[in-house]
């Protein structure tokens, strides 16, 4: 069963009893005024007790830049708890090279690099156009269907299984698999515990080694797989089975997971602010501007966490060493003192570009121009064939406080 949320009013309540870590407010979709209040009145909080232990909640954008480019301080390593508010036992966290500091990181992070080098993304470009068009040519008229699945599943799972060379037709195993890796444990589904997580997620563990295998035996391609399968900082990770199994899942759920609820979520801002689809309809050539600010507004990964090392001062507020340190970029992309008119949509911003969503510093995502890329055609092929897409009811959305979802969105596109 979930944990019981509190729904006082959020301008009311004591501080105290703020705890924005609950995941139902995000799947309620009712977070804003908690935030809106922790960054008027207390903007580095110390939450005692909550759903997930006890935390810093870091909750403007200046202070969060702040803890996400100083990582001699803030670390992100597994050990010490690694990325999500959440504290695993140490038998289930399975290191990444996002929940590294450095040099481990550097070295990792390095090997997979090259998959989106610029010459790379203009390659995959007339790949994922083809894609985008063919899929899109596919959809019903006239009738309500899911756009998630038959969208914005679809597309990111196609271009994750090219990054991979993964086999097309069972393409959707990486989206369960994602899907596995990213479901909190008390979201109600067969994932209910860190074991079952662990016992299902072996059968990626098991494919994906086979895969290596076979990559490692060839010259070196330009997939994910035969990238670490050839990397000197890499190439033993099956030897290394947590980690093995973290490095898999970060690039599973990183390259799918936050383009797939960008996709869905950009639609919805979009119905929900008729103007600026007006306007995008009016002048198709602010699609690359709109695109950030999609990225901004769904804000794809809600949190990340760090520990202090150190002892830390950050916002007036006196951080001990072990404590937990979360950045909420959700709420940080609504400070209106680091983003001009924060709380509205905004496809023609001057500075679209100015979000926390892809992260600073060291562990900034690797994938953030591919993200985008996906975005600008998809949305240019989208205006090119249908005049408006209709979001006919509210979306479904995940039981997370760590990746933003939206698990199913009813649309219809006018016959």
């Amino acid at each position: 069963m979930n944990a019981p949320v509190n729904i006082e009013d959020p301008w009311t309540m004591p501080l105290e009893r703020i705890d924005v870590s609950q995941p139902r407010l995000y799947q309620d979709d009712t977070w804003e005024g908690y935030f809106a209040r922790l960054r008027r009145d207390d903007p580095v909080h110390w939450t005692e007790g909550g759903m997930y232990g006890d935390f810093w909640s870091v909750t403007k954008y200046k202070d969060i830049m702040a803890v996400d480019t100083n990582h001699h301080v803030f670390s992100s390593d597994a050990t010490m708890g690694g990325i999500a508010i959440r504290d695993v036992p140490m038998d289930f966290r399975r290191p990444s090279f996002i929940s590294m500091d450095p040099p481990k990181h550097d070295a990792q992070r390095k090997v997979v690099s090259p998959i989106v080098a610029p010459m790379n993304l203009a390659k995959m470009s007339t790949q994922i156009r083809e894609r985008a068009g063919r899929i899109l040519d596919s959809l019903p008229r006239g009738e309500v269907f899911d756009w998630v699945d038959l969208v914005s599943v679809e597309l990111t799972t196609q271009m994750l299984a090219t990054l991979f060379d993964f086999p097309f037709e069972e393409r959707r195993k990486l989206t369960y698999w994602s899907n596995v890796a990213s479901v909190n444990t008390r979201a109600g589904t067969e994932v209910d515990s860190d074991a079952k997580r662990d016992e299902i997620l072996q059968g990626a563990v098991d494919y994906f080694g086979a895969l290596w295998k076979e990559r490692a035996a060839l010259p070196l391609q330009p997939d994910l797989i035969s990238m670490l399968a050839h990397g000197e900082a890499t190439r033993d990770l099956p030897d290394r089975p947590a980690e093995f199994l973290g490095n898999l899942l970060l690039l599973i759920v990183g390259g799918n997971d936050t383009t797939r609820n960008s996709i869905s979520g950009g639609l919805l801002a979009l119905n929900k602010n008729p103007g600026e689809y007006a306007k995008l309809r009016a002048n198709p050539g602010l699609i690359p501007s709109m695109v950030p600010e999609i990225i901004r507004w769904q804000s794809p990964v809600i949190h990340m966490r760090r520990t202090a090392l150190a002892d830390a001062e950050l916002g007036g507020k006196q951080i001990k060493a072990g404590q937990k340190v979360v950045m909420w970029y959700i709420s940080g992309n609504r400070d209106e003192d680091g983003i001009e008119n924060a709380n509205q949509f905004i496809i023609d911003r001057a500075r679209p570009r100015q979000h926390l969503s892809f992260g600073f510093g060291i562990h900034r995502c690797v994938g953030n121009r591919l993200a985008e890329m996906q975005l600008t055609i998809l949305w240019e092929e989208i205006l090119k064939r249908f005049p408006t897409i209709e979001v006919v009811e509210e979306p479904k959305r995940g039981y997370s406080n760590l990746i933003r979802g939206i698990v199913s969105m009813p649309v219809r596109i006018p016959a």
